[in-house]
C-alpha cells in the first residue's frame, strides 16, 4: 500500500515537492562521496600512491633531502599531493566522465540546483581529503615524523590547496572531452609529482626553472607545509597568495565556461 493518502480538496500527505536544500547537500555529497571510495583508480590516486612514495622514499634514501629525516621532508609533501590527487586529478576525471554520460544534464534537471550539485562535490571531496590526511599522517608518525608549527596555518594552506585544484580539475572537466581529461589530469599529475616539490626539492633545478615551479599550486602547497611543519615557520603568506590566486582564477573561469552538457 502506498503511504501517500488523500486528505481532501486536492491534497496529499506526506505532501510531495523537493527535499530541504540542506537534506538534498547532504545526501547527494554522501553519494558522491561513497562512489569516489569505491572507485578503484581513483582510490590508486588518493591512497595507494601517495602511501607507497611515503613509505618508499623515507625507509630508501633515493633522493637526498637534505639535513635531518626524510619523513620530516617528505610528509608535507605527500600531504599536499594527497589534495591534488583528490581535488584535481580524481575530481577532474569523474566529473568529466559524468558530463559525457549526460549524468550531469539529468542532474541538472532535478530540484538540487546547479550550484549546490558542486557543493555537494567539494564536500565529498573535503570528506576524502580528511580521510587521507589521517591515514598518512597515522603512516608518517609510523616512520618518526616530527611535525611542528603552527595548525591554523597547516589548516589554511590544506583549505586554500583544495581550493585551486578543484577550481582547475572542474576547469578541465567543464571544458575538455573525457578521454582527453583523462589524459590530461594523469599527466598533470605526473608532471608535478616530479616538478612540484613533493620528492624532489625544488632547489634541485636551475634558477630559471624553479622560480617558474615555485608559482605552481601544488609547489606552493608542499613548499608552504613544509616551511611550518618542518621548520616551524609562522604564516606562509608568500605561499598562500599564490594558492589565492590560483584559487580565485581557477573557481572564476570554472564558474564561467564550464559546460553541462
Amino acid at each position: 500500500m502506498s503511504d501517500v493518502t488523500s486528505t481532501g480538496n486536492g491534497t496529499f500527505a506526506p505532501r510531495p515537492g523537493a527535499a530541504p536544500l540542506s537534506r538534498m547537500i547532504r545526501a547527494q555529497a554522501a553519494l558522491e562521496t561513497r562512489m569516489l571510495l569505491r572507485n578503484g583508480e581513483q582510490l590508486l590516486l588518493t591512497v595507494v600512491i601517495p602511501t607507497l612514495l611515503l613509505v618508499l622514499f623515507s625507509a630508501v634514501d633515493i633522493v637526498d633531502t637534505g639535513e635531518g629525516k626524510a619523513v620530516d621532508f617528505l610528509a608535507p609533501g605527500v600531504l599536499a599531493l594527497a589534495v591534488m590527487s583528490t581535488a584535481f586529478t580524481g575530481q577532474a576525471i569523474a566529473t568529466g566522465f559524468e558530463r559525457r554520460y549526460g549524468v550531469l544534464k539529468r542532474l541538472g534537471a532535478t530540484p538540487l540546483p546547479r550550484w549546490a550539485l558542486m557543493t555537494a562535490k567539494t564536500c565529498s571531496v573535503l570528506v576524502t581529503e580528511v580521510l587521507q590526511i589521517v591515514l598518512l599522517t597515522v603512516i608518517a608518525f609510523a616512520l618518526g615524523w616530527s611535525p611542528q608549527g603552527n595548525p591554523f596555518a597547516v589548516l589554511l594552506l590544506l583549505v586554500l590547496g583544495t581550493a585551486a585544484f578543484s577550481g582547475l580539475g572542474l576547469l578541465m572537466a567543464g571544458t575538455l572531452k573525457a578521454e582527453v581529461t583523462l589524459a590530461a589530469a594523469n599527466l598533470v599529475f605526473l608532471l608535478l609529482l616530479v616538478g612540484g616539490g613533493v620528492i624532489v626539492p625544488l632547489e634541485k633545478f636551475p634558477g630559471g626553472v624553479r622560480a617558474v615551479l615555485e608559482l605552481l599550486p601544488i609547489s606552493a602547497l608542499s613548499d608552504g607545509l613544509r616551511d611550518v611543519l618542518q621548520d616551524g615557520a609562522g604564516m606562509p603568506w608568500r605561499d598562500l597568495a599564490i594558492l589565492a590566486v590560483w584559487a580565485v582564477l581557477g573557481l572564476g573561469a570554472a564558474a564561467k565556461l564550464f559546460r553541462w552538457e
